[in-house]
């Protein structure tokens, strides 16, 4: 038996490529009656630690600021897409949505940490990968979360040319 599908992660570097594999996973939850778990994770930025220099406290203030600009951001985008997604295949879009996560982290170590800690059942996200770049990428963020996991994992590639979607708004 296929487990059900109630909460889905939807993992997003603010790419073109990551507002297009949304659209997928709107429509998958609209299918399943499931809510977004939506994850942007930002890369921790290699900072030399002068101990005694107040420099701790203020990359404590810094990662604190890149996480709330990045949940803006995300909120921002997410308003923008969903007006698009609607257009597409009806409403609701936003309300499908149940949280808004932007961890400081590498991406697959989060993706992975998030989809345990929120229950989820599903992982979408995007690819970059097209002809014989896509090992490369595959063998990046996507690719590790596809060998790590144990949940279903959608990935999505760019949309072929035929698509009509005006993606560069987004």
């Amino acid at each position: 038996m296929i487990p059900e599908i109630k909460r889905i992660l939807y993992a997003t570097d603010l790419s073109k490529n990551s507002s297009y594999a949304f659209f997928y996973a709107v429509d998958m939850a609209k299918r399943h009656n499931a809510r977004i778990v939506i994850l942007h994770s930002v890369e921790p930025g290699r900072h030399i630690s002068y101990v005694g220099f107040g420099v701790e406290e203020m990359l404590k203030k810094t990662k604190e600021q890149e996480q709330k600009t990045g949940i803006e951001e995300i909120k921002k985008r997410l308003e923008e897409f969903c007006k698009k997604v609607e257009n597409q295949i009806g409403p609701p879009c936003s309300e499908l949505v149940s949280k808004i996560l932007v961890p400081l982290g590498h991406p697959v170590e989060e993706i992975l940490k998030a989809a345990d800690e929120e229950s989820c059942d599903a992982i979408v996200l995007g690819t970059h990968g097209k002809g014989f770049l896509r090992q490369t990428f595959l063998g990046s963020v996507a690719g590790s979360v596809l060998e790590r996991t144990r949940k279903p994992v959608f990935i999505i590639p760019l949309p072929s040319e035929k698509i009509t979607f005006d993606w560069d708004s987004v």
